[in-house]
């Protein structure tokens, strides 16, 4: 990994209102990106220079990264205003998948408060090799089989992202077989294909070596060793009624349920008619951990919890083989979609820098900030907050959705009440539906508003 990386900018700043009292909130986006591995330390950008915030005020103001995480990747330097690597950033151990890896931040200024959002693109350098589950993979394939039938290859794995991930698979030169590849959402899995029939008269054994290579520049590689057995000669295969099977469970179906049951049929007789069924040997762990297959009946049964907000879609390769010998076998593919429940309620989470308030605060003074979310998805994860009790307190949205600010709405008096305790209530729209509540406990500060009086005597 080279510390020597072009970091380029990107900055996408929102128009928002300024609410301009004793508070003020100024919220705004920016976006950077960078290399995974770089040194800590490394400078990503000038968030002050960008914001235009004044660096000598830096420190008075508490400027600073509010992080979500535990383990935070990512700083500010008070005297320059630069936000900075401060741990080793591993892409593939942050996001998993092939898509943006985004990492969003939260900037607090104070005096007065201003929050502002950063999102830092960790973008990937092609750091891994593609590896195969195993070294070797043998296949037996009767003579008589008939050109395009297709064998499932392990798939290999690329940690890696985007253009540094596995591009394609490639095979030594020979006459019989040819790769293809399949997309899934998964990635790309590679067949076996026959192309010209086999002769065991002539050669009984054929030795191949499968490539999967990524598309990093310069590119990586890893190979797999398959062996082909050649059987003498059961002319007729388990088929499917469907290429493809589409089924909907509803999330949290109860463990033990039978949500499909597969038919294959094979003309043959006796035992090179009977059929038994398996799943792919190269899904997801996930799927083996979910569903398994009754391998008499054909069912689908469900062995662990199916969560909507872990994994919406189920995609399980099955295969029908006889008893023949050699077994002939059948394919087809089920994909199982997940329904969404409404089986999480919303989360709260407050940013509040004070928990007193001046009684001569004017109307729109900014006491705490909050934002609001919820796992589930659609309906269910649409949420509507209000404040649920009286006080002279309001929530105010933000140009980001489930964000919000909790600002005055009146004047107050600490004469007549000295603390609030708001309570903040926030409901999704699922059926029925689920609620959240928190309470903010504000203290109203004293300020010189009562003359004195003199005594008759």
């Amino acid at each position: 990994m080279g510390t020597n990386t072009n970091r380029r900018r990107d900055y996408s700043w929102f128009a928002l209102g300024l609410l301009i009292f004793v508070g003020r909130e100024a919220l705004a986006q920016i976006r950077y990106s960078v290399p995974e591995e770089v040194q800590e330390g490394t400078v990503v950008g000038n968030i002050a220079k960008d914001l235009g915030l004044d660096i000598a005020s830096l420190t008075d103001r508490r400027f600073r990264v509010v992080s979500e995480s535990k383990n935070a990747i990512f700083g500010v330097n008070q005297n320059n205003g630069a936000l900075y690597v401060s741990s080793q950033i591993d892409r593939e151990e942050l996001c998993e998948g092939s898509g943006a890896c985004l990492v969003e931040l939260k900037i607090l200024v104070e005096n007065p408060l201003e929050i502002h959002y950063v999102v830092v693109e960790i973008t990937d350098v092609n750091d891994h090799s593609p590896n195969f589950p195993e070294r070797e993979q043998t296949f037996e394939i009767a003579e008589q089989t008939l050109p395009g039938k297709r064998f499932q290859l392990h798939t290999a794995h690329d940690p890696d992202a985007g253009i540094n991930s596995i591009r394609t698979y490639t095979l030594t030169s020979n006459e019989h077989f040819e790769v293809n590849i399949r997309q899934s959402d998964a990635g790309k899995i590679p067949f076996l294909v026959l192309k010209k029939a086999l002769d065991r008269e002539q050669k009984n054994k054929h030795t191949l070596l499968v490539t999967a290579v990524d598309g990093g520049k310069p590119p990586r590689s890893g190979t797999l060793n398959v062996s082909i057995i050649v059987l003498d000669s059961n002319d007729n295969r388990p088929i499917f009624s469907e290429e493809i099977y589409q089924i909907s469970i509803k999330e949290n179906i109860p463990v033990g349920t039978s949500v499909f049951r597969m038919n294959a049929t094979d003309l043959d007789e006796d035992t090179n008619g009977e059929v038994q069924y398996s799943l792919g040997k190269t899904l997801r762990r996930k799927v083996y951990d979910t569903f398994e297959l009754n391998k008499l009946t054909g069912e689908i049964i469900v062995k662990g919890v199916v969560d909507f907000e872990e994994s919406d879609l189920y995609e399980l390769d099955v295969e029908a083989s006889d008893k023949g010998t050699p077994p002939l076998t059948g394919e087809c593919r089920v994909i199982i979609k997940v329904i969404d429940v409404n089986d999480n309620a919303p989360e709260i989470q407050m940013t509040s820098l004070s928990n007193t308030v001046s009684e001569d605060s004017k109307p729109g003074t900014v006491i705490s900030l909050l934002s609001v979310k919820d796992k589930d998805s659609g309906v269910n994860g649409k949420i509507i907050s209000t404040i649920t009790n009286e006080v002279p307190f309001e929530l105010k949205p933000s140009y980001k959705e489930n964000t919000y600010s909790v600002v005055t709405k009146g004047l107050l008096d600490r004469e007549q009440v000295s603390q609030y305790e708001i309570t903040i209530k926030a409901t999704d729209c699922g059926e029925p539906p689920l609620s959240t509540f928190k309470t903010l406990s504000i203290q109203i500060s004293d300020v010189n508003d009562n003359r004195g009086g003199h005594l008759k005597r």
